[in-house]
């Protein structure tokens, strides 16, 4: 069975945890003794109906506000397919949650409120969810029983979200109406909903098709360690370990190690010690070279005949984490793939306005949640592709000198 990782994204209170937590109730997906917990945590706030969002809101701030805050994993299968859920909260102070989790994912679940209808953040979501290259999106209706299942109220949000989705660079977006606390329309069809005929939730988890998400042309491999036994008969060993970030490699291939651009040959790839005949995205490998050249940590081997750019000039969108802004001419610490390097704001080009998605040219200030295309110089030479052909040599997020913490997260345009 082939894996899908999807996200949930959407406003404040749409039901993001309830609706996981439903669709992890009805496919029988929760331990005996974590639903005995659940049940019990239940009783102890004095509600009757089981909570379900507790199953995912862990934290004592969580359940105390009644809101997510950290990205919460959940994992679980069905006969057709095993899936990766990242629930990401929804509050605008933790927006650089949300993106942690989408970051990885094939599928963006956005939940809007059918009382409330299409809000600055469930925009804001979308738009992330756009420039992450999330390749599938559904729009879940929630709370349509509040709506009185009103097909008319549905269709008004589905128009309102279309508009705005236009300008948005995702493929395939879906519409449904849900009602995640009933659990209507989540795992089975619901009667309450005879005028939609668009199957349920698990099925639109079940049939995304995710066979062309993956870049299997652009050959790369970031080496992450070097693997040397030091002593023995094997001590003239020298494995490369890493996980592939596109393409395919297989044992004879020619391959170049960059930046330092040595030519050589690949003579074995093993995958849990054992050999493979071909390693892929998103693989975790060995791979011995035919010749003893210098490579470690931070480069790349990748086709002699396709190669990333090589630059120290990176034009990138940000996406900003930190409360306090970016300074234009600041320096920060760029952590591209494996490789990291100091890194300056040369100039900040425009800042992205969320609700109509026009540059914002004359504001060029970018605070806590902000989006905006910069251009940045890094100290050595970063190997890079676009974006929007591979999403893991072409992101990378940037962080504080002095502190280490993250501040934002770059896509490579």
């Amino acid at each position: 069975m082939d894996l899908l990782r999807f996200t949930t994204a959407g406003s404040v209170d749409d039901g993001k945890s309830t609706l996981i937590g439903r669709l992890l109730h009805d496919t029988r997906s929760i331990p005996d003794d974590q639903l005995l917990a659940l049940r019990e945590a239940t009783a102890q706030r004095g509600e009757e109906r089981l909570n379900l969002a507790l199953l995912t809101d862990g934290l004592r701030d969580e359940r105390e506000q009644g809101i997510t805050i950290d990205v919460a994993y959940r994992y679980f299968a069905t006969a057709r397919r095993k899936f990766i859920i990242a629930d990401t909260p929804g509050h605008v102070q933790y927006t650089r949650n949300m993106v942690t989790g989408a970051s990885t994912a094939n599928l963006a679940l956005v939940l809007v409120d059918a009382r409330r209808g299409v809000l600055e953040q469930t925009r804001r979501h979308a738009l992330i969810a756009s420039l992450l290259r999330i390749p599938h999106l559904v729009l879940c209706v929630n709370k349509m029983d509040l709506v009185g299942w009103s097909q008319a109220r549905f269709e008004e949000i589905v128009e309102e979200f279309s508009a705005f989705a236009s300008r948005l660079e995702i493929p395939d977006i879906k519409f449904l109406p849900v009602c995640a606390l009933e659990g209507d329309n989540v795992v089975e069809a619901s009667a309450r909903l005879p005028w939609h005929r668009g199957g349920s939730l698990l099925y639109a988890l079940e049939t995304a098709y995710i066979g062309s998400d993956y870049n299997h042309v652009d050959a790369r491999f970031p080496v992450q360690t070097v693997i040397r036994p030091g002593a023995g008969p094997h001590r003239d060993y020298r494995g490369l370990a890493g996980r592939v970030a596109a393409g395919v490699f297989k044992a004879g291939d020619p391959v170049v190690v960059l930046p330092a651009g040595h030519e050589t040959r690949i003579r074995s790839i093993t995958a849990l010690g054992r050999p493979v005949a071909e390693a892929f995205a998103p693989m975790s490998v060995e791979m011995t070279l035919e010749d003893q050249v210098d490579a470690g940590r931070g480069d790349m081997l990748a086709k002699t005949h396709n190669r990333p750019v090589a630059s120290h000039a990176v034009e990138a969108r940000i996406c900003w984490f930190s409360p306090v802004a970016l300074v234009p001419g600041g320096r920060y610490r760029i952590r591209h793939t494996t490789r990291e390097a100091l890194a300056v704001v040369k100039e900040v080009l425009y800042k992205v306005d969320v609700a109509t998605l026009h540059r914002r040219e004359g504001d060029l200030a970018i605070g806590l949640n902000d989006i905006g295309r910069v251009v940045l110089r890094a100290s050595v030479p970063l190997l890079l592709d676009p974006y929007k052909t591979n999403r893991s040599t072409g992101s990378f997020i940037l962080m504080d000198e002095f502190t280490n913490a993250t501040v934002a997260a770059g896509m490579v345009i």
